[in-house]
């Protein structure tokens, strides 16, 4: 892109352009500047016209640096030149970007060039006089009240007693919006010249600042996002973390044409930067438009040190909010690496954990005046969650045959059971042709009689094969598990007592005890030694789960996940409690977890129960004393479950 040619016949809109200083060109050389360019000695074929600026000086690179727009900001980048790129007599860390401002000296190795920026200020800003400037730094110095006439030492007095209760509020409030709010609240008692106030804050550490909250004298409330603010100021105060007092606005000839200082007649600003060490969080700005000295040097300080103790309650929140999502991360990655060593229930615990908060929540507008009087804290409602979601960590601990049974006989069992049956059937079929045979050497039968015997075996053999099949059947039959107390199928007993002969006579039993405990199992598929196994993971939770230090807010996660299989009736596990011994927040992870488990379509020892099938079972159990009725209730009416079932 060669200079002033290229600037008169740009037709896009040029909001920024490089002037080349001593450049041998009649008049000032000026390079006009779209969305991104490349400066270099040489032209650039792979790019277009408006893509590069040409300066042909041999000290140059033949790519040598980089402007690029951001939004309303535009940056440099040296692109790994010779003989390096300056801003403002700084050299460039080659690959790393710089902001750019107007007005601002740029060199490439000995060529000398300006940026001038065509940007307007975004609405609503404005440049402002800044009258004084401190280092935020500082501590406030005493007052002296000694040389303060009446009036000021009520002032003093009234304003060190505001600051007080600052430092009391700031030590009481748990969160951010709480924070917020006393802080405007307090700016007003602590400035009575202020008119407005509005704080903004970085959301990550090299964020630009957003507004966060503004309000008038009188508590009225200023919507953040229209909040006009001067970027000089910001600029002054975070670039730079200098605390800002600013008088008279409108009397400087520069400044009293501006719309936004004219349309807010803003007179007094004080601007203070929240810093935390090397970190700038945001700042506060106070301002009026009815004195033009409403601020004092004092009243600086004294925003000062409030912004001081608000940057350490900020940067208490931050931490503790990172801190919560550390907890958060691992409890999900803890309960995601527990269901990977079983996939076909994975997502139970996080659906039980939805159901828990969601009953939890519901407990406020439940018709049972015990229960709402029982609603839950936010902080008592995480202890939920995760008590919910590491209920059955413990499981990390059951091995996986047994952990993922899907019959009354494990698989491998069953394909030896078939076996067997095939066996059975085989020896018969030897052992009938066998004696056949024999009767056939040693001359016992004729033709017409040999005739009869093969018929007569043939029949037998199939009477046979047809009873093994039927007792195979039966066994596949009552292999099933049941979802409630089923009796044991009869036929059982008889094929117990059936016995084959093999090979070489030994006789075998087509069903071997164990096998036949199995398949009388009433409920489910697991045999007594298993379900010692399963249930153990409770306890195995509950030792897993008291070695993390929780918080005083989370104490109660390994107790409330430890009871989620006991019984009001005193017939559940692994403690046997009753009634108020167990919690009311593990009566509702019980019922929550109870329901996942009838209704969850992963579970390959049965199919997924209608919702409506489900809620009968519980209230079964209700009725039966092995849950809580008034619970179960309010898990119908709130139908919290549904929300989950389709999220």
């Amino acid at each position: 892109m060669e200079p002033n040619a290229a600037f008169a016949a740009s037709s896009d809109p040029v909001s920024a352009y490089i002037e080349w200083l001593g450049a041998q060109t009649p008049g000032p050389a000026v390079f006009p500047l779209h969305d991104e360019a490349v400066l270099g000695r040489d032209r650039q074929d792979a790019l277009a016209d408006d893509k590069y600026i040409c300066i042909p000086e041999p000290t140059i690179s033949r790519r040598h640096a980089r402007i690029r727009r951001r939004g309303a900001n535009y940056f440099v980048e040296d692109l790994h030149s010779r003989n390096g790129t300056f801003v403002c007599g700084e050299r460039l860390a080659a690959g790393a970007w710089h902001a750019l401002r107007d007005g601002d000296e740029l060199a490439l190795a000995s060529a000398q060039l300006v940026f001038h920026s065509l940007m307007l200020p975004p609405a609503g800003t404005t440049s402002t006089v800044i009258t004084r400037s401190v280092d935020a730094t500082r501590f406030a110095p005493v007052v002296d009240t000694g040389k303060a006439g009446r009036g000021e030492l009520e002032k003093t007095v009234h304003q060190l007693h505001a600051m007080a209760q600052v430092s009391i509020a700031l030590g009481a409030v748990t969160d951010q919006a709480t924070l917020i709010e006393k802080i405007m609240n307090f700016i007003f008692d602590l400035f009575p010249q202020a008119e407005r106030a509005f704080i903004m804050l970085c959301e990550r550490e090299g964020d630009p600042p957003r507004p966060v909250a503004a309000r008038r004298r009188g508590g009225a409330a200023l919507d953040p996002a229209q909040v006009r603010i001067s970027h000089t100021i910001v600029d002054q105060v975070l670039v730079r973390r200098r605390a800002i007092l600013s008088v008279d606005t409108l009397a400087d000839r520069h400044y009293a044409a501006h719309e936004s200082i004219v349309a807010q007649a803003i007179l007094s600003v004080m601007c203070v930067p929240l810093i935390l060490g090397d970190e700038v969080l945001g700042l506060i700005q106070v301002d009026t438009s009815s004195d033009p000295h409403a601020f004092l040097e004092a009243d600086l300080e004294i925003l000062s040190g409030v912004c001081a103790e608000t940057a350490v309650a900020l940067k208490n929140f931050q931490l503790y909010s990172s801190i919560k999502g550390l907890l958060d991360g691992f409890v999900c990655a803890s309960v995601q690496a527990i269901e990977e060593r079983d996939p076909v229930t994975a997502g139970h615990s996080f659906r039980v954990a939805g159901y828990a908060e969601k009953l939890a929540m519901a407990l406020e507008h439940a018709d049972d005046a015990s229960l709402r009087r029982a609603a839950f804290t936010p902080a008592q409602l995480r202890e939920i969650r995760y008590a919910a979601l590491l209920h059955d960590f413990g499981k990390v601990g059951v091995r996986e045959h047994v952990l993922r049974k899907e019959k009354k006989l494990h698989h491998a069992d069953m394909r030896l059971l078939e076996q067997r049956f095939r066996y059975a059937g085989a020896c018969l079929e030897r052992h009938a042709w066998r004696t056949l045979a024999q009767r056939q050497l040693e001359g016992e039968l004729g033709t017409t009689a040999l005739r009869h015997e093969v018929e007569r075996i043939e029949a037998e053999l199939e009477v046979e094969g047809a009873r093994l099949d039927a007792f195979l059947e039966t066994i596949v039959r009552a292999n099933e598990p049941a979802i409630s107390h089923t009796e044991p199928l009869a036929e059982l007993e008889a094929i117990r007592g059936h016995a084959c002969h093999g090979t070489g006579d030994p006789a075998f039993r087509l069903l071997s005890d164990d096998e036949f405990g199995a398949l009388n199992i009433g409920k489910g598929c697991l045999t007594p030694d298993e379900r010692r196994q399963i249930e153990a993971h409770v306890a195995d939770s509950y030792s897993f789960l008291i070695l993390i230090p929780w918080t005083r807010e989370l104490a109660g996660v390994p107790t409330i996940a430890h009871g989620h299989h006991e019984k009001l009736d005193g017939s559940g596990y692994p403690m046997g409690l009753r009634g108020d011994e167990i919690c009311l927040q593990t009566r509702i992870l019980t019922i929550s977890d109870i329901y996942d488990a009838l209704t969850a379509r992963d579970r390959p020892y049965k199919e997924a129960v209608p919702a409506e099938r489900a809620l009968d079972l519980i209230a079964e159990e209700c009725r039966a004393g092995h849950l809580d009725g008034r619970l179960f209730k309010v898990f119908v009416d709130s139908k919290g479950w549904e929300a989950r079932a389709h999220a």
